[in-house]
């Protein structure tokens, strides 16, 4: 899969440093979380794409026919898509003696495909933030993910990702081996500032190095 898959952008950061990958919400782009992974992780390479699919002119990563109910080939072939989008960053970038961390930061329909290919590819990510994420399926994991780190973030209160469905989601990343964290507010869909502190404590706990 090529580099340009996708339309992105690329705020670029030391040399042997980290790479995040930011995926934005529905309606949004390439644009909207470059600033925040940037406050986040002040050293990695960004690296921001824009979905690929248009829904009335919102741009989306996959397809769905309706409020949460996802168009099930559309997720997988664009699954597969990013997957290869990642791969092709990543082998542009690390050092095959020194792999660096790499590292994803998903919101809504963002935080939706970064689990995507985090059930599709285990071992891509070393760590992932999915903030406010949908997964109103059972996911297959395609192997382990022992020792991988994922923060989940939700609203007590959100209509678009009911709190029983962030708590499934946990079980299904524990059962696979996630060393898992989730913090919630008691707002709904909004991203709220202890959101934002926990994603910074997470990702300033990564190792300099990948494992």
């Amino acid at each position: 899969m090529s580099k340009d898959a996708y339309t992105y952008k690329t705020l670029p950061g030391s040399p042997d440093g980290s790479r995040l990958f930011v995926f934005h919400g529905t309606g949004a782009d390439e644009n909207q979380l470059l600033s925040l992974g940037r406050d986040l992780a002040p050293q990695a390479t960004i690296v921001s794409p824009r979905g690929d699919v248009s829904e009335d002119g919102a741009a989306r990563f996959f397809r769905r026919t309706g409020e949460g109910v996802y168009d099930m080939d559309d997720l997988a072939r664009a699954t597969g898509k990013m997957v290869g989008f990642v791969k092709a960053h990543v082998g542009a970038h690390v050092e095959a003696s020194k792999p660096a961390p790499v590292l994803g930061l998903g919101y809504s329909n963002g935080a939706n495909i970064l689990a995507s290919v985090v059930f599709a590819a285990p071992s891509l990510f070393d760590a992932a933030v999915l903030m406010h994420p949908l997964i109103p399926f059972e996911p297959e994991v395609n192997g382990s993910l022992a020792g991988r780190r994922i923060l989940v973030t939700a609203g007590k209160r959100d209509p678009i990702c009911p709190p029983n469905l962030t708590a499934r989601l946990e079980a299904y990343l524990r059962a696979a081996g996630a060393d898992v964290t989730v913090e919630w507010h008691d707002g709904g869909h909004e991203v709220q500032s202890n959101e934002i502190e926990a994603a910074q404590r997470f990702l300033s706990a990564t190792p300099a190095e990948g494992a």
